[in-house]
């Protein structure tokens, strides 16, 4: 071998790598547009049609479900926190509380599809089950900043109000039961205020 076939060869192994980096990106590119228009657990076939790509690139890819899971958490989840951070969080407990459930209303409308489409997959992958888990106890910490007050509610309330305030909670009321938005924001902030004044008046 010479001297002048290393840099060929480098090359040639350089632009595989770069070639699937690329399709890799299409393919996260095109799961994330499919999940939001609903189609949880796109196929192969979808997502190749989609990133306009070979099947049999998708299904290479596919073997490392894992990774490609680990990549698409990424890709989201800042975008997915930043949906719950910030927000007016002064006053009184009824107007943090009011803020809280507006803001989490707000964020559970615009990631449902991926958050259903997490729950769905949470089965078949410990890189999902393990980011869920991290970000529903990053949501729970965040209501407590809303509401200091959680900390001095009993076990039993708090994760009374930890379930009130979820999504899965959010979502029977807004798609399973067809309530508006307000509807089910007027629903959950005054469960939630019924069993604080229980714990704390």
């Amino acid at each position: 071998m010479t001297e002048a076939q290393l840099p060929t060869k480098k090359g040639a192994a350089d632009g595989r790598v770069q070639r699937s980096k690329r399709s890799r990106l299409l393919i996260i590119e095109a799961m994330l547009e499919l999940i939001n228009e609903g189609v949880l657990i796109p196929t192969a076939q979808q997502v190749a049609d989609r990133a306009n790509i070979a099947i049999r690139t998708v299904f290479r890819h596919f073997s490392e479900m894992e990774q490609l899971y680990n990549e698409l958490d990424a890709r989201i989840r800042e975008h997915y926190l930043d949906l719950f951070r910030g927000g007016d969080r002064s006053g009184s407990m009824e107007t943090r509380l009011q803020h809280a459930i507006e803001r989490h209303a707000n964020a559970y409308t615009t990631l449902s599809p991926v958050m259903l489409a997490t729950q769905a997959l949470l089965w078949r992958s410990p890189a999902l089950t393990k980011s869920y888990n991290e970000n529903q106890l990053k949501l729970r910490k965040d209501l407590d900043n809303w509401l200091p007050e959680l900390l001095d509610v009993s076990i039993a309330t708090r994760e009374a109000i930890d379930a009130i305030a979820s999504f899965n909670f959010w979502h029977r009321l807004n798609v399973g039961q067809a309530m508006s938005k307000a509807e089910s924001v007027k629903i959950i902030t005054g469960l939630i205020k019924n069993l604080l004044s229980r714990d704390l008046y």
